[in-house]
């Protein structure tokens, strides 16, 4: 089985190749890679916040086409346009919201794909923020990684002010990687995000991100069902 992640950026995609891959091919895949949303033949028009149905027909045009390709996605819900389920998720509570906008994304592939389609060879994954939520998971790892060890202090602070890594967030100006930014300066979201990520490991994101954690169970179930 082949899996494809569509992801909305360039650290999303390097998460993926280096490190979710590798993991993955435990789970009896023989290929994982990184698709970033929108065209993949102009970097520049890639990524970012895309309107649903433009990111629906490459997903459609993936499961069509290769019957042995599951396919999932790596998006953020804060800066999420009107997805399906994103205007009801908005009433939802916080605990919710994500797996409301999921279960909407994945009915309407179903639907799209019609009766015969087998639900198991696409899986939604929203996560409420930005990629370097993830990085709260361990922070003593994290200001490891990255060489400033006098940091974890300060970084678990933010963490202890919300209840667990998904959750920290509140203002545009105080996402994830802003408040990385702000304690380390120098914080570079590709080559330190990704070299953290690695120090960290799956299994501390797994015990501290509980969505993420449901989606690889999913990912790791999803062959058996195929």
């Amino acid at each position: 089985m082949r899996l494809l992640v569509h992801v909305e950026g360039q650290t999303e995609e390097t998460f993926v190749n280096t490190v979710l891959a590798p993991y993955l091919y435990g789970a009896g895949y023989s290929y994982v890679a990184a698709r970033m949303i929108g065209s993949a033949r102009n970097r520049n028009k890639r990524g970012g916040a895309r309107s649903w149905q433009s990111v629906l027909q490459g997903i459609l045009h993936h499961l069509k086409s290769d019957p042995e390709t599951i396919s999932t996605m790596m998006v953020d819900y804060y800066g999420m346009p009107q997805w399906p389920g994103r205007e009801c998720a908005a009433r939802q509570p916080f605990a919710a919201k994500a797996d409301t906008v999921q279960q909407a994304i994945d009915r309407n592939v179903r639907d799209q794909m019609g009766a015969a389609f087998n639900p198991d060879r696409f899986i939604a994954y929203v996560s409420m923020h930005e990629f370097e939520a993830l990085l709260f998971s361990d922070c003593d790892s994290f200001a490891r990684s990255i060489e400033i060890p006098d940091v974890a202090t300060k970084l678990q602070c933010v963490l202890d002010s919300f209840g667990g890594p998904e959750e920290i967030d509140d203002s545009p100006n105080t996402a994830p990687s802003k408040r990385i930014l702000d304690l380390v300066p120098t914080y570079d979201k590709v080559t330190m995000g990704t070299v953290a990520i690695q120090e960290i490991g799956l299994d501390s994101i797994r015990s501290r991100c509980h969505n993420f954690d449901r989606w690889l169970a999913r990912l790791e179930l999803a062959t058996q069902g195929t």
